[in-house]
């Protein structure tokens, strides 16, 4: 089974659409794309430095609109049998499975970074990833100080989020054998600081047309595939203050025979998880243009 993997925030880089420019078509479709979802993703994704693409409301747009671009230009994607994403990337997921149009995808996902940068702005808070260690000794720690797991990332990677005192305290603190990186985001997604963005999100959502997926479409939620469209829609609403399972995903593509994975850009993130958790399944991050051939012929490729 081929699967197709997009990622989600903090994936992106400055300049990182350049290369793009030279695929046929990509300024009218970043054109098309940034009516959409409200931002001058040209810009953003070419000229704009590391501070203004980190902005939740530009860093989400942007970075679905990359994985969609990256997607348009890969060849042999009728080959993909299944996708997801992470976080922000189940809306390019969504599109890709046909689930949501490009255009409904792209207009939702401003109205998600809006409202979470919002939502972020009313309390001091923040994330950070936790390395190693026990998880249960982990989660322990996190509720003594009050703070939540975000991702589940596998391959030994925990992102927790809550108060900047509670990361603080975690940091100066940290369970046996963890590392804790504070990361660099503007509030703490996935968890119940984001509920004013849920009902936001979730009006706007409500005008969206769904279709039920063409290929098998992972969720976020527990990891399991989702054959209703509109059901896939509702649990995208919901994941802005739920966890994100990533690792439930990357077991349930186990699960179901994986044999080859793409990530698509701004890639590298994903297909690192795998290479911890999914050992010796052959994987392509598709970063520029030049990595579509490598793409190509993993999915042409017999097993």
């Amino acid at each position: 089974m081929r699967i197709a993997v997009f990622p989600g925030q903090g994936s992106q880089s400055p300049g990182f659409l350049a290369p793009w420019l030279a695929v046929e078509g990509a300024r009218e479709r970043l054109a098309q794309y940034s009516e959409w979802s409200g931002v001058d993703l040209l810009a953003a994704g070419t000229e704009w430095d590391a501070d203004r693409i980190r902005d939740t409301q530009v860093a989400q747009p942007l970075i679905v609109a990359a994985s969609l671009l990256s997607w348009n230009a890969l060849p042999g994607r009728e080959r993909i049998d299944g996708v997801a994403g992470h976080s922000v990337g189940e809306f390019a997921a969504a599109a890709a499975a046909g689930v949501l149009t490009e255009q409904a995808a792209l207009s939702l996902v401003g109205t998600r970074g809006r409202a979470m940068a919002e939502a972020a702005a009313a309390a001091d808070t923040g994330m950070s990833a936790v390395i190693g260690g026990d998880e249960a000794t982990v989660l322990a720690r996190l509720e003594e100080l009050e703070l939540a797991p975000a991702n589940y990332n596998g391959g030994g990677q925990l992102v927790v989020a809550g108060t900047a005192e509670g990361l603080r305290a975690l940091a100066a603190e940290p369970p046996t054998g963890t590392r804790v990186i504070p990361l660099q985001v503007a509030g703490a997604f996935h968890t119940r600081y984001m509920a004013p963005a849920v009902e936001k999100l979730r009006a706007a959502a409500g005008a969206a047309a769904a279709s039920d997926p063409t290929v098998t479409l992972w969720t976020n939620s527990d990891g399991a595939a989702v054959t209703s469209g509109v059901a896939f829609v509702e649990l995208l609403v919901n994941q802005v203050a739920s966890p994100v399972r990533w690792d439930l995903c990357m077991a349930s593509f186990a699960d179901a025979g994986i044999d080859g994975l793409v990530e698509l850009t701004p890639a590298g993130t994903l297909t690192g998880l795998a290479k911890r958790a999914l050992r010796g399944i052959p994987a392509v991050a598709v970063k520029t243009p030049d990595d579509l051939d490598a793409a190509a012929a993993l999915l042409a490729a017999d097993v």
